[in-house]
């Protein structure tokens, strides 16, 4: 009895682990209460438990909406961290069923909506995962930064990216940007594709050297105005403690 009581736990967390893992990547929403979606682009990563979402107008590139926060991947209950459409929900506990349709889409259903998302990759490379800064150069000093209720994270996951700078204790937003991304040989390359605070630069290109250092990402260039960078990226499990 024992050993196959054992053995339906093995294959019961077998199970959730896929689930977790085949969940990680990027997706985009294709159909909403019955009804392609056509007048917006709306995208999500999901990676290491976490999600982000970001919206625009598809005509005008206009920025939409951003929200996203922690997941639990067994029974795909979330906690948001931020919510600029919703601001008031930041920090509630929200639970939806969710299925896998395919191996390439999922459907996503709340109290208030049915959703069907479809994958746009689920590729993977040495800098996919949630991070959040935990250090920046400013006049050759490396300033350290220890994440509280105001945090910037950087989501990567399924060739995207997308930075996010939120208060999840006011339920303030500051900021998101993201896009398509490529990390080769010691080079990590942003292309922006969504942008809250300038649309103008949507369909520009970054171009950064990065180096892992004991789990910590180093990243260092040139920021758009010309200006030298150099950050440091923690895992945010690791680095952010409530």
């Amino acid at each position: 009895m024992m050993k196959h009581t054992l053995i339906l736990l093995l294959v019961l967390l077998i199970g959730f682990t896929n689930y977790a893992q085949s969940l990680n990547g990027s997706w985009k929403l294709v159909e909403e209460y019955g009804k392609e979606v056509s007048d917006k682009i709306v995208k999500r990563i999901y990676q290491d438990n976490y999600f982000a979402e970001t919206a625009k107008d598809s005509s005008s590139d206009e920025f939409l909406w951003a929200l996203g926060g922690e997941y639990k991947p067994s029974d795909y209950s979330f906690l948001l961290d931020f919510n600029t459409k919703s601001p008031e929900v930041v920090g509630e506990s929200t639970e939806a069923d969710l299925e896998f349709t395919d191996d390439d889409k999922i459907e996503i259903t709340t109290d208030n909506s049915t959703q069907i998302w479809e994958r746009i990759s689920d590729d993977n490379n040495d800098l996919d995962g949630n991070w959040v800064i935990t250090g920046r150069k400013r006049d050759g000093v490396m300033n350290t930064m220890k994440p509280g209720d105001r945090r910037t994270i950087k989501i990567l996951g399924g060739e995207r990216f997308q930075w996010v700078a939120f208060n999840s204790a006011t339920k303030e937003f500051y900021g998101t940007g993201g896009g398509t991304y490529t990390a080769e040989n010691g080079v990590y390359t942003e292309s922006i594709d969504v942008f809250s605070r300038d649309k103008s630069r949507i369909g520009a290109s970054l171009e950064f050297d990065y180096e892992l250092k004991d789990g910590e990402w180093h990243h260092s260039g040139k920021s758009s105005k010309g200006d030298p960078i150099y950050e440091i990226w923690s895992k945010y499990a690791k680095a952010y403690k409530k």
